[in-house]
């Protein structure tokens, strides 16, 4: 190995070296994709549908995809997690656009005497709840655009890879994104002009 980390000596990630043998029906191989990534894909899946039940199934989904299309993953067209992120991108915005059904709110949580007094966790609850109730009312797009530029950390071109479009078409449809959840942010009364929203 490399001292480039997830690379081998060849230059291969070793992502790109798991989907080959992926695509020759390695099984171990493929698990060793899933636990590698399958914490990341439940966090992109769950910003673009805001909800932990679906966020696993599409999670699940998606490496069933790629147990049955990995051999039509092309090395040196794409990397490997721009092809997954694509993958759960178009899952969860197939989602959305379902009817859905209202899940009930989980039970709260027992305090902890090392958690913040309850004013700060309420404020942050309610900032968070804002966010991702004004996250709800827009596309779903635009929706995978917040998740992946803020929630995982994608730089433009990344986030534009996953989305299939090109960088200047992501910067817009962010700044249409951030725009709408700041106007639906501010008609609730909330005002959040030090954060990156």
């Amino acid at each position: 190995m490399s001292g480039e980390p997830g690379r081998d000596g060849g230059g291969e990630t070793v992502d790109d070296v798991l989907i080959v043998q992926v695509a020759a029906g390695n099984a171990a191989a493929f698990e060793a994709l899933a636990r590698r990534h399958m914490r990341r894909v439940v966090a992109v899946a769950q910003g673009v549908v805001g909800n932990p039940s679906d966020a696993d199934e599409i999670a699940q989904e998606a490496f069933m995809r790629v147990w049955e299309f990995a051999d039509r993953w092309t090395p040196g067209r794409a990397r490997f997690t721009t092809w997954l992120h694509r993958i759960v991108l178009n899952l969860a915005i197939d989602r959305c656009r379902k009817p859905q059904w209202i899940a009930l709110d989980a039970a709260g949580e027992i305090a902890d005497d090392r958690d913040p007094p309850a004013h700060d966790r309420l404020a942050r609850r309610e900032r968070r709840d804002a966010v991702e109730l004004a996250m709800e009312t827009i596309p779903p797009r635009q929706r995978a655009a917040v998740t992946l530029f803020y929630f995982e950390g994608l730089s433009g071109k990344a986030a534009a890879e996953a989305l299939g479009i090109s960088t200047a078409a992501f910067e817009q449809l962010l700044l249409r994104a951030r725009r709408s959840i700041r106007e639906e942010l501010q008609a609730g009364g909330f005002d959040f002009q030090e954060g990156p929203l």
